[in-house]
């Protein structure tokens, strides 16, 4: 007798952080929303989510965050205004930021990780499956998201699903490691993990990155975690409950490209592979970038 799931309708974006790789820009506005072209890199995240089929997106913010909640709400002066001036177009695009899905703020009132911050999403979310995705991640997969490829393991298996991709030898210390075994479809049962390996110590170069799908046990999981690496509550230490669990946890190689938004380096690459994608974009920046090597003597 197969037993009926719970489909993944919730989804949790931790975006309480500072922002101090993006200083000064991130003094006054949010990292999340530095834009990639010019749509907010949270937009994107949201999207992905909401082409895997979130309909609810739970927030967890900190001072100063006002403007993410500001840009998934409607702004009357603007769209007015814009199709007074004959930009019915643009309006257009402006208003569906506010509809594509229900946004939930809630506020992390403490830096004690992202473990903790992933925890203050409980009671928006309840007691259900849900994703997790991390705004300085992202995952270009015009076919099937990111997310939803790990929602469609947890759907099948009914265990926590991560994204894991392969690091270069000797920046394994920047992640979440994760060792284990292959299962029949190529998937990783994950049975070790370690968060940010001291150099020469971790178990592979397998790394979690940005994307988690977690069924309803990771709650009381993250709330028995203690304060670990660098004295906050992180999300790993809960994961490896989950990896010891018999329902298990699966590390996923996600198809699609993965930009580090969350780094300088990576920040540029995303905004350029996003802009050779765009039709009207794609000549132009390929002209540029020829020009700028040559001045540079490229």
């Amino acid at each position: 007798m197969t037993v009926a799931r719970r489909r993944v309708r919730k989804a949790v974006i931790p975006a309480a952080g500072l922002g101090t790789r993006f200083l000064p820009a991130t003094k006054a506005i949010p990292k999340e929303m530095l834009p990639i072209v010019d749509v907010p890199t949270i937009q994107l995240v949201v999207d992905e989510a909401v082409r895997a089929g979130i309909t609810d997106v739970v927030v967890i913010n900190g001072r100063g965050k006002g403007a993410i909640e500001d840009h998934f709400d409607h702004a009357f002066e603007l769209e007015r205004t814009l199709r007074d001036r004959g930009g019915a177009a643009l309006a257009d695009a402006v208003q569906a930021i506010s509809t594509m899905v229900r946004i939930i703020s809630v506020r992390q009132k403490q830096p004690l990780g992202l473990g903790h911050a992933v925890l203050c999403g409980r009671p928006a979310v309840g007691d259900e499956p849900f994703a997790v995705l991390l705004g300085d991640d992202l995952i270009d997969n015009d076919d099937r998201p990111g997310i939803g490829q790990l929602i469609d393991v947890h759907e099948e298996t009914g265990a926590g699903a991560v994204a894991i991709v392969e690091v270069p030898e000797g920046k394994e210390h920047m992640y979440g490691i994760v060792a284990g075994e292959l299962d029949g479809k190529g998937r990783l049962r994950i049975r070790q993990m370690v968060e940010k390996p001291k150099p020469g110590t971790a178990p592979s170069r397998l790394a979690i990155v940005g994307r988690y799908v977690l069924p309803p046990s990771a709650w009381p999981a993250l709330e028995a975690t203690k304060p670990g690496h660098g004295g906050e509550i992180q999300l790993t230490d809960a994961l490896q409950t989950l990896a010891q669990s018999p329902e298990g946890l699966y590390g996923v190689r996600v198809a699609g490209v993965r930009h580090d938004a969350g780094d300088r380096l990576g920040y540029l690459r995303a905004n350029l592979a996003y802009a050779l994608k765009r039709s009207e974009l794609r000549e132009p920046v390929l002209a540029l970038l020829r020009e700028l090597l040559a001045d540079s003597g490229g």
